[in-house]
């Protein structure tokens, strides 16, 4: 292995993506770190309507958005209007994206 290869590698942090969705039969991430493909990125259900999984991400900014049962969102229950989340920014579409920065 190289030292750039080790270098890189280390670079890459571990990242855990997870929304509530209690009646979901299905719940997939898409965004910038995977070219925005809804059935790349699986959620796994756990406890009390939790989905989730990790990602290795490089340092720097995303967007991304949940699916829920085919349906795109922010956060389940949480689409439409700006309703002041910080964790969100206006897309081209109208709606809102999730903002995670990794350091």
């Amino acid at each position: 292995m190289t030292k750039k290869t080790t270098t890189a590698k280390k670079a890459l942090k571990s990242v855990e993506f997870s929304c509530v969705a209690p009646k979901a039969q299905s719940v997939f991430v898409a965004g910038t770190f995977n070219d925005w493909n809804p059935e790349a990125t699986p959620l796994s259900f756990s406890t009390n309507g939790k989905w989730s999984t990790k990602l290795k991400l490089a340092p720097g900014r995303y967007e991304f958005k949940f699916i829920v049962d085919g349906e795109w969102c922010c956060e389940p229950g949480c689409e439409g209007e700006y309703h002041g989340c910080k964790k969100c920014c206006p897309n081209e579409m109208g709606t809102m994206n999730r903002v995670l920065e990794v350091a």
